[in-house]
């Protein structure tokens, strides 16, 4: 009697990859920590936005820092809540790099790929990566695997994000009005940043593959590359977006993460896992 053995194809490669990456992340309490972190962050934002509304910015030593015309300059907090995912395309705001600009749900981008490197980073320190090659897993299952799995985490930072900022202006009391844009619009504004996740996401796999176990090396060329694409943000994804910024976003994600991960499969082929 001839033995038959079963036929361990891609399917069934990834499926028993994203099994255990899925099972690693959530007992990972790092993970757990920036979920946390993701939904604190907001509402300390638009508590302290709050308060600090209208006191006048003081340069390093403490003085008033003026305007043209020798007025200080006072702090502007959030006019509304909306403002945590970003600005309407088309008004002055959109383009101002001050403090509600910058301090948005945009920032999560980096949660996203600080949680990607330290993640694969920590697999090729204990050696799990080389035991795992040598169970049958193909290189490019584990990019394509760490993708996805990255891809999750950084959704649910983004929708814990989204909740603490309903949650900090709650509390805080910054208005929920909606100029120029509707609930329609923040819809497809936030369907368009889980688009994006993607490209960070991707981004940064290749620089944790470049990396391997050094962590620092993995954060700081993937947060340099980030740093590029953070500009681009609020253009594809403004507050008053429509579904042509979901499908851009969406399709744009794919495209450049399957670019990404073809050169992450290859720097794996060539180079050695530790």
């Amino acid at each position: 009697m001839n033995k038959v053995f079963e036929k361990f194809d891609f399917k069934k490669r990834l499926t028993s990859m994203l099994k255990l990456d899925l099972r690693r992340l959530f007992t990972s309490n790092f993970f757990y920590i920036i979920l946390g972190s993701s939904l604190i962050i907001p509402i300390l934002i638009l508590i302290m936005t709050k308060m600090m509304e209208g006191s006048p910015i003081n340069d390093q030593y403490g003085n008033p820092v003026l305007d043209e015309f020798g007025n200080p300059i006072l702090m502007e907090g959030f006019k509304n809540v909306w403002q945590m995912l970003g600005s309407v395309n088309g008004n002055n705001s959109s383009m101002k790099m001050d403090l509600v600009s910058m301090c948005n749900i945009n920032m999560m981008y980096f949660g996203v790929g600080i949680l990607i490197s330290m993640f694969i980073s920590q697999e090729f320190r204990s050696g799990y990566v080389k035991n795992l090659f040598c169970m049958r897993s193909g290189k490019g299952d584990y990019v394509i695997s760490k993708t996805i799995i990255g891809s999750i985490g950084g959704i649910l930072i983004f929708i814990l994000f989204l909740v603490g900022s309903i949650l900090g202006g709650l509390i805080s009391g910054i208005s929920f009005e909606m100029v120029d844009f509707n609930i329609s619009n923040i819809i497809m504004c936030f369907l368009s940043k889980l688009g994006l996740v993607l490209v960070f996401v991707s981004v940064f796999v290749l620089m944790s593959v470049v990396g391997k176990e050094k962590l620092w090396l993995s954060m700081i060329s993937g947060l340099g590359v980030s740093m590029l694409l953070f500009m681009m943000i609020s253009i594809i994804s403004p507050l008053n977006s429509t579904i042509m910024n979901v499908l851009l976003s969406v399709i744009g994600g794919i495209i450049f993460s399957y670019f990404m991960g073809l050169i992450s499969n290859l720097i794996l082929k060539r180079t050695n896992l530790i």
